[in-house]
């Protein structure tokens, strides 16, 4: 077998034993240590309480009551990776297992009597310095990215009531999240707020402009053009993005750019527009020049390597493939692959680590963020990869 073929197996091994459930970067609020207390009603004890979690190198989880849970946007990541190899082997095996997941998702949907469409949510007590999100609240990133699982996985198995609960989530993205504020126009992070967060934006209008070409909703692909165009009007001039508008978004990093431009791709290629491709051009070429060192390593910020993270890698090889494509780009992809097993996965436990800053190593267990990430990225390299050779052949 293909050696990264196995390692990618023996990933997958691993999040079976644990049933896709672990913990997560952002999940210390889950502490029953912490709920148990008044101090968990303060929005400041919440935040520095969620930061400790974050960026404490020891799990404090245990110590601190927090359990392992299933997350729905990990398990929605888990589908696509399933997909991935499904396509790649044609084992039933893996359509099986994305099937169970997908029964699962089902029943953690956010409340419908209130929200009248497919969404979901995370499964933890969120706070942002910029709002709160309670658990099961439902948020544009969670819900595009089980739309999206969903919808590939009722397309493989010819399951239409999945088809159609996937595109339903188009419509709680315009209905409950499109915004005017400040003069933009965009889709929020979550019901009732006003942060403008380009990624969260543009991932919702790509899931609308996919659904709503699907639907044949004329109106739906107007608000997501609209709701693009406020992004791409906001791109420098050098092609980046910052992550947002607030004074503390004003950073620019690799994986959420990463997001940007595959969104961008998804809608382009869902509409069948140019109308995009000198932003789109203009964004990959900022991305593969500022984001990377010589040797593969995917770079956190414009600025720095710091922290490296799994994260960063797992978006860069779909983000070189989907959006880039040439020989060039696979050939840089390659090294991507190669360099985030070099620095970050741990052959013992056949998992990655969380981080590696410059002076230490983080090697807690994040299901969601890392593992899930890994898994999905590789699948689809390992099947991009294997396409490539069949034609070649």
């Amino acid at each position: 077998m293909n050696p990264l073929v196995s390692l990618n197996a023996r990933l997958l091994d691993s999040i079976r034993e644990e049933q896709f459930a672990g913990h997560d970067p952002f999940d210390l609020l889950n502490s029953r240590l912490l709920q148990a207390t008044p101090l968990y009603r303060n929005q400041w004890v919440r935040l520095a309480w969620l930061q400790l979690g974050k960026r404490s190198p020891v799990n404090l989880r245990p110590l601190l009551g927090v359990p392992k849970r299933r997350n729905p946007k990990g398990v929605g990541l888990f589908i696509s990776g399933l997909m991935q190899d499904y396509r790649r082997t044609g084992e039933a095996r893996y359509l099986q297992q994305a099937r169970e997941l997908s029964d699962w998702l089902l029943t953690q949907r956010s409340d419908a009597q209130q929200w009248q469409h497919s969404c979901w949510g995370y499964h933890f007590d969120w706070q942002a310095r910029a709002f709160y999100v309670p658990a099961g609240k439902p948020n544009i990133i969670t819900t595009c990215y089980v739309a999206r699982a969903l919808h590939e996985l009722g397309q493989l198995a010819g399951d239409q009531a999945l088809i159609d609960m996937a595109l339903d989530a188009a419509y709680f993205i315009s209905r409950h999240l499109y915004t005017e504020a400040d003069g933009r126009r965009f889709y929020a992070y979550i019901p009732g707020e006003k942060a403008f967060v380009h990624n969260a934006s543009l991932w919702g209008a790509a899931w609308c402009a996919f659904a709503a070409q699907q639907l044949g909703d004329a109106a739906l692909v107007e608000q997501a053009l609209g709701v693009a165009r406020q992004s791409v009007s906001e791109q420098a001039a050098d092609g980046s993005w910052v992550y947002g508008a607030l004074h503390h978004h004003q950073f620019i990093d690799g994986f959420h750019t990463g997001y940007n431009l595959e969104a961008l791709r998804l809608l382009r290629d869902a509409l069948q527009t140019d109308e995009f491709d000198a932003c789109i051009a203009k964004g990959y070429r900022y991305y593969v020049d500022n984001f990377f060192e010589a040797d593969g390593t995917a770079k956190y910020y414009n600025t720095s390597v710091y922290p490296i993270d799994m994260h960063s890698f797992a978006q860069a090889i779909f983000t070189l493939l989907k959006v880039g494509g040439t020989p060039a780009d696979l050939a840089l992809c390659d090294k991507v692959v190669q360099r985030a097993i070099d620095l970050l996965y741990l052959p013992g436990k056949g998992q990655f680590v969380y981080q590696k800053t410059r002076w230490l190593t983080n090697r807690i267990n994040y299901t969601r963020w890392t593992q899930a990430w890994a898994y999905n990225a590789l699948a689809f390299y390992n099947r991009y990869r294997a396409e490539l050779n069949h034609a070649k052949n």
